[in-house]
């Protein structure tokens, strides 16, 4: 007898690779109609049809819509006090991204609050986010510092992010982050970086706070050279690289991602042909943002059809953070769809094992294989399809982690 089984008329199993789906994999969702999922012990023991599986368990939920595994959204600054929204209408006038970060807003702005927020405080703020993830569907997520930018607060927000990840139902991955902007107390970007490397990544390291470590490779932030210092720190003390690379102007970061073997390159709107192709000789992970230019009022999209087509895995992220303020992957594969032309296929497989995959998450979550985790969303949709075609309202009616039902009728259990 099983813990659980669930009958839905339509199932997305996202099987059928081992590793991330590129190039003709990319749409290939593992489909399998009037299908079912056996669970024990909060893991997929069997997947098939209705008939081979059949209903002999201690709860069986018979479901009329779509089923497929949770969403992972794989680049998110979720934990910060704050917000921005006067800065919205800044952009309608106007000003650039880097125009309001050269004047103390942007990223420092954010800093100045999440430097005072206590750590109780900045914890609720966070949580509340990832109730909100998690009622949209998403189970697995990576969580970024980089909003306090010395040694106390990045600490702070790691310790967030472990207590989150031991108390929030969602999994969440840390990412040491330090290099996001240059703090006010700093005047030398180079300087800057030796103090996160010898005094703060090297803590974090000791105590292993971080899975990754990231920095914002970008014209006014931090260039290729001191990037490439970084990261190989960062190496040197347990941390698997990723690299913020080519959002708004093209520095070479996708180039240091892959002489340093970075497991992803992100953002990536201003990325050139030759570079997309190194992606793909070296087996890096694209993750596309498309809510970050959607908030930028910018219509400059990352050239998802190019990666596809030249065999670079593609992972879709929220992004989320005070600049691009949704917690929704539903949102992100609506945007992901009508401004970057991926098709419905295409945005799912991106949403959930390439994502994981992006991650180091992949053995674990991302599809509906037997042995991984018994993550799995109930959507009220027809098909597929709906999910970027019905957009402004959640479609997700239940949320299953781990084996146990966490979201049902779209209300946290």
């Amino acid at each position: 007898m099983f813990d659980l089984v669930i009958h839905e008329k339509h199932l997305l199993t996202l099987q059928g690779s081992k590793g991330p789906k590129k190039g003709e994999l990319t749409g290939q969702l593992g489909v399998i109609e009037s299908g079912a999922i056996a669970i024990n012990n909060g893991r997929i023991e069997a997947v098939g049809t209705i008939r081979e599986i059949g209903d002999n368990a201690e709860r069986l939920i018979k479901w009329s819509g779509l089923a497929m595994p949770g969403f992972v959204d794989p680049h998110t600054h979720a934990v910060f006090s704050g917000s921005r929204e006067d800065e919205l209408k800044m952009k309608i006038v106007g000003r650039t991204y880097l125009e309001i970060l050269k004047a103390g807003g942007g990223i420092l702005r954010t800093v100045k609050a999440t430097r005072k927020s206590s750590f109780e405080q900045l914890l609720e703020e966070t949580k509340k986010r990832a109730d909100t993830m998690l009622l949209y569907g998403t189970t697995t997520a990576e969580m970024k510092t980089g909003y306090g930018l010395d040694f106390d607060t990045e600490m702070k927000m790691l310790e967030v992010i472990k207590k989150l990840d031991e108390t929030h139902p969602m999994d969440i991955v840390p990412t040491f982050l330090g290099a996001h902007a240059l703090p006010p107390e700093f005047k030398d970007a180079d300087e800057y970086i030796d103090f996160l490397i010898n005094d703060v990544m090297s803590e974090v390291g000791r105590r292993n706070l971080a899975k990754f470590a990231d920095i914002f490779c970008e014209k006014g932030v931090f260039d290729a050279e001191q990037s490439r210092r970084y990261l190989s720190a960062a190496k040197k003390h347990g941390m698997i690289p990723k690299i913020h690379a080519d959002e708004i102007e093209n520095l070479g970061g996708v180039r240091v991602g892959a002489e340093l073997g970075t497991i992803s390159a992100e953002h990536l709107v201003k990325t050139s042909d030759e570079e997309i192709e190194l992606m793909a000789e070296k087996g890096m992970i694209a993750d596309l943002l498309p809510g970050t230019p959607h908030m930028l009022l910018s219509n400059h999209y990352a050239p998802a059809r190019k990666f596809i087509e030249k065999g670079v895995p593609v992972a879709l992220a929220t992004d989320l953070n005070p600049n691009c303020w949704t917690e929704s992957m539903q949102m992100v594969i609506n945007l992901a769809s009508l401004r970057m032309r991926m098709s419905p296929e295409e945005t799912i497989v991106a949403s959930t094992i390439n994502a994981a995959y992006s991650i180091g998450m992949g053995d674990e979550v991302g599809s509906l294989e037997p042995g991984k985790k018994a993550d799995i969303i109930l959507l009220d949709v027809p098909n597929h399809m709906h999910i970027p075609y019905h957009f402004g309202v959640n479609l997700v009616n239940t949320v299953i982690k781990n084996g146990r039902i966490v979201v049902k009728e779209g209300c946290l259990t």
